[in-house]
């Protein structure tokens, strides 16, 4: 459940803290290889990026980048950089602005474009986890990033990994499936006078919610 805030939606949700199932959750996934089959579309989508970025170059991954709004923005800042961002939806990636030479939109399913730049030996310098993504309902647990099963490819890629949310008990997971699978201590904190990089942190902003940060550092794979 949520409640309405102002213009947009807090996550509500039975859980106080990270849910109580997630470290044994998590204690499962270490050390195990995810297996889904890659979709064909993600596939082309990878391989459109492959002809655009090496594995040697630094990167920047934009996870479900929707509009793609962050994917410039970071393309932006950091133009030694090459920027993939990453969405689902074809109609959201229709609406996106105009991009630099360094960045790319792909269509394609996150956890199949994860496990390509693992198997293709790509290690971003960073990586964003932006909004919304909380599948508030304790029963949706396995649906967070934090808790999926593509979470330790994700971790194994390296670099530096940000979370964003308005809900600070997923942010508080992510930290806490850092370090139970990486043994990397990362701090949640709360996010104030930053620059939108999002639709939905514009949104959230004006409407006075609180926002959160996590940043987990992991080492060269």
């Amino acid at each position: 459940m949520s409640r309405t805030d102002g213009t947009s939606r807090v996550p509500e949700s039975a859980q106080t803290g990270p849910h109580r199932q997630l470290a044994a959750l998590l204690a499962r996934r270490a050390g195990q290889a995810f297996r889904k089959p890659v979709a064909a579309y993600s596939a082309d989508a990878f391989a459109r990026f492959v002809a655009r970025c090496s594995p040697h170059e630094p990167l920047i991954v934009d996870s479900c980048c929707g509009v793609g709004e962050s994917t410039l923005h970071l393309a932006q800042r950091h133009p030694d950089h090459f920027v993939l961002g990453v969405d689902q939806s074809a109609d959201r990636l229709q609406r996106a602005p105009a991009l630099p030479g360094n960045a790319l939109l792909v269509r394609a399913d996150m956890p199949d474009v994860w496990q390509l730049l693992h198997e293709g030996g790509y290690r971003p310098a960073q990586q964003f986890m932006l909004y919304p993504n909380p599948w508030p309902k304790a029963a949706h647990l396995a649906r967070r990033w934090p808790a999926h099963a593509i979470f330790p490819t994700v971790l194994a890629l390296g670099g530096r990994i940000e979370c964003r949310s308005n809900w600070r008990i997923y942010v508080g997971e992510f930290a806490l499936a850092v370090r139970v699978l990486s043994g990397v201590e990362a701090q949640p904190e709360v996010l104030r006078d930053v620059q939108p990089m999002t639709p939905f942190e514009r949104k959230y902003q004006a409407s006075g919610h609180e926002l959160y940060r996590c940043v987990a550092r992991l080492p060269p794979a």
